[in-house]
C-alpha cells in the first residue's frame, strides 16, 4: 500500500513537472505576444516625458542630444526594447518598383512598423508630407504591416501645421480590401 502511494505521488510530481516545462515552454513562445499597437503608440507618447527627466535631472548625468535621426533612433529603441521583445531594428522592405525602403523599427507581434524622422530644418519641414506618403505608398503592399507609425521629431517647429498633416495622415485607407492604419506622434 504504501509502495503504491508512493508510486502515485511521483506519477503526480512528473505530470506537475511535465506541466511546468509546457508552460514555460508556451511563454518563451509568447514573449512580446501581446503588445498592440495601441501600446506603442503610448509608450512613444511618453518620449518628451522620458528626454525631459534625463536632460533636467540633479545630477551631471548624461545628457540626451538628440541631433539626427540616428540618434532619435537609438533613443527610441532603448524605450521601447525592454518590454517589446520582437522588436527589430532596420529591417529591409520589400522591393517596390525600383527602389526598396528601410523599416526603422518592425514589431511583429503587433503588426506594426514605426517610421522615425527628425525634421533638419525648414523645407524638410514644409516636405514631411510627401516623405510619409511615399512611406505609406511602400508598406501599403506589405502583409505584414496593419499599422503604420509614424514618430516625428520636429524640435525647431518647422512643420507649418501638424493638425493639417495630421488629417491626411491619419485617413482610413483600404487597399484591395485590406486596411493600413496610419498613426502619427508628433511630441
Amino acid at each position: 500500500m504504501v509502495r503504491t502511494q508512493n508510486k502515485d505521488v511521483i506519477n503526480k510530481q512528473a505530470e506537475i513537472l511535465a506541466g511546468l516545462g509546457k508552460l514555460r515552454s508556451e511563454l518563451a513562445a509568447k514573449k512580446g505576444v501581446g503588445i498592440s499597437y495601441l501600446d506603442i503608440i503610448n509608450a512613444l507618447d511618453q518620449f518628451s516625458e522620458c528626454l525631459r527627466y534625463l536632460n533636467t535631472r540633479r545630477s551631471t548625468g548624461t545628457k540626451i542630444d538628440i541631433d539626427s535621426e540616428a540618434s532619435l533612433q537609438d533613443l527610441i529603441y532603448l524605450m521601447l526594447r525592454p518590454w517589446i521583445y520582437d522588436i527589430i531594428p532596420e529591417t529591409p522592405n520589400e522591393k517596390t518598383g525600383n527602389r526598396y525602403s528601410i523599416k526603422d523599427f518592425f514589431v511583429k507581434s503587433a503588426k506594426a512598423v514605426i517610421e522615425v524622422k527628425f525634421i533638419r530644418d525648414n523645407n524638410h519641414g514644409k516636405g514631411i508630407s510627401r516623405e510619409l506618403h511615399d512611406d505609406i505608398e511602400s508598406y501599403r503592399h506589405n502583409p505584414d504591416c496593419e499599422h503604420l507609425i509614424f514618430f516625428i521629431y520636429d524640435p525647431d517647429s518647422n512643420i507649418p501645421d501638424v493638425a493639417a498633416l495630421r488629417r491626411v495622415i491619419e485617413e482610413e485607407r483600404l487597399y484591395s480590401g485590406r486596411a493600413l492604419y496610419c498613426h502619427l506622434i508628433v511630441p
